[in-house]
């Protein structure tokens, strides 16, 4: 391939992600119209019947800190998964609330894990993680490839920040379009826990 269709393909990439998401957004609704078997809930949440959740994507890759992650890894735990931007506000402001409830799920059969997206290097990704004291892995994505890869009409991320939970068999259960604090994140997380 040459170096002129790299960049054509490298310029349609980052197009089809801009297109997808829009930056730092505060609320949403999702793309595709039909039966999109879920329910938007008066407090900004999306919830999927359990017998109506689609898979979540291969979400893997490298991490900000250069190591590998696949978060199918986690299968048999509750996945809560944090779209954010070192650049975004809303998202500095949320993140207080992802390390305390991150900290206190701790071993209870809950992963969290942060999708990094539009930041240049990973040098900002890693200093806001440590600044806000954020200690699971987040997914390097300056392109936004990863939330590509979930289907249209499906509860999938739209703004940034966007939180989806994943149920324990790899389906997602929950979303939420916009800034969290710890109780509506509870209010997400707490429902797919006690699924049994």
């Amino acid at each position: 391939m040459s170096t002129r269709s790299r960049a054509a393909l490298l310029g349609a990439v980052a197009a089809a992600a801009a297109l997808t998401l829009s930056a730092c957004g505060k609320g949403g609704t999702s793309g595709g119209g039909g039966n999109t078997n879920f329910v938007t809930g008066h407090n900004g949440i999306d919830t999927a019947a359990a017998g109506r959740r689609e898979a979540a994507p291969d979400l893997s890759g490298q991490t900000i800190d250069g190591k590998t992650l696949d978060v199918a890894s986690f299968k048999g735990q509750v996945v809560v998964v944090n779209v954010w931007g070192s650049w975004c506000s809303p998202c500095r402001e949320e993140a207080q609330y992802f390390a305390k409830v991150s900290k206190s799920y701790e071993g209870k059969g809950v992963q969290f894990v942060g999708i990094n997206t539009r930041d240049t290097s990973t040098t900002p990704a890693v200093n806001f993680e440590k600044e806000h004291g954020i200690d699971y892995p987040s997914l390097y994505d300056p392109t936004g490839k990863l939330m590509l890869r979930f289907k249209k009409g499906t509860l999938n991320p739209q703004l940034i920040p966007s939180t989806l939970v994943i149920d324990r068999h790899g389906k997602v259960a929950a979303r939420a379009l916009e800034a969290l604090d710890d109780t509506a994140l509870l209010k997400m997380l707490k429902p797919v826990l006690a699924e049994k």
